[in-house]
C-alpha cells in the first residue's frame, strides 16, 4: 500500500480504548444492524458479506455471542431495534487532512450538531457531501504476525493466490490489503495455515496520505478522538499519515 499510515495501529489502539469505555460492543451491535439493513434485511452472514465481516470483527474483540445474536435479531426486525439511519459526514481537519465520519442515529439533528461542534472546536471544517469521499476506498486490511510465518516467500504467493491485492512489510507484521468480498476467504486461508492474525478490519482507507508536524498531528488526533467519542459515531476515517516515530512521540505526550 502506498502512503503507509499506521492505520492498523491507530484502529487497534482505539478499539481497545472503546472497549475500556464500554463503547465497543455497542458500536459493533449497531454495525451488525447497519449491515443487515443495508443488505436488504438479509440476516444470514453466508448471504451478506458485510454482515459476515462485522461478525468476524465482533468475535475478534470477544463480543459475547448473545450480544451478536441480539443485534442480528434487531437488524432483522425480530425485536425492536429503534428507527435508525446511516449518515456519513465529510470534512477537513488541521492541515487540510480529509476526514469521513460514519454515523448511525435515530436523531439526525442531534448527530449533525454534535459532529459540527466537534469539527468547529478542534480546528476543522465540515464539508459538503462528496467533498472528500473521493480520496478514500473501501478495503479490507488484515495484519498478521511475521513471527508466525516460516517461509515468507511462500506466504506471499499463497496470500496473493487467495485474492489479496497487496502485501506490505511493516517491522514485525505484514499488512494484507483485500477487496471486502475476499476478506473472509483470505482470513480463513491464513487460519488454515496457522498464521496469527493480529487484527483485521474492513473500512474506508485513504488512497494517499498527508504528513503533518507533531504538533498538528496531535491536534488532528484530538479532533478524531472527539468525533469517535460521540455515541452516534461508528467510524472515523482520515488520510493523516502516522509514522512509527510520530506515533511514539504522540503516545509519550
Amino acid at each position: 500500500m502506498s502512503g503507509h499510515s499506521k492505520w492498523h495501529s491507530i484502529k487497534h489502539k482505539k478499539a481497545k480504548e472503546d472497549a475500556k469505555r464500554g463503547n465497543l460492543f455497542g458500536k459493533l451491535s449497531r454495525s451488525i444492524i447497519i449491515a443487515i439493513k443495508d443488505g436488504g434485511g438479509v440476516a444470514d452472514p453466508k448471504d451478506n458479506i458485510a454482515l459476515a465481516n462485522v461478525i468476524a470483527k465482533a468475535k475478534e474483540y470477544n463480543m459475547p455471542q448473545t450480544n451478536i445474536e441480539r443485534a442480528i435479531k434487531k437488524g432483522a426486525g425480530e425485536i425492536d431495534g429503534g428507527t435508525f439511519e446511516s449518515i456519513m459526514y465529510e470534512g477537513y481537519g488541521i492541515g487540510g487532512i480529509a476526514i469521513i465520519v460514519e454515523t448511525f442515529t435515530e436523531n439526525r439533528n442531534r448527530t449533525a450538531s454534535d459532529v459540527r461542534n466537534a469539527f468547529s472546536k478542534h480546528n476543522g471544517n465540515l464539508g459538503e457531501s462528496g467533498s472528500v469521499a473521493w480520496q478514500f476506498e473501501r478495503k479490507g486490511l488484515i495484519i498478521v504476525d511475521r513471527s508466525s510465518i516460516d517461509d515468507e516467500e511462500e506466504f506471499m504467493l499463497r496470500v496473493i493466490d487467495s485474492g489479496a491485492e497487496d502485501i506490505e512489510e511493516d517491522d514485525d507484521v505484514f499488512e494484507i490489503k483485500v477487496e471486502p468480498a475476499d476478506f473472509i476467504r483470505v482470513k480463513e486461508i491464513l487460519g488454515e495455515n496457522n498464521i496469527s492474525i493480529r487484527t483485521s478490519e474492513v473500512g474506508l482507507m485513504p488512497k494517499s496520505t498527508v504528513e503533518l508536524s507533531i504538533d498538528d498531528s496531535k491536534k488532528a488526533l484530538k479532533l478524531i478522538n472527539a468525533l469517535e467519542e460521540q455515541d452516534d459515531v461508528q467510524n472515523v476515517h482520515s488520510n493523516l499519515e502516522i509514522t512509527d516515530e510520530l506515533l511514539n512521540k504522540i503516545d509519550e505526550g
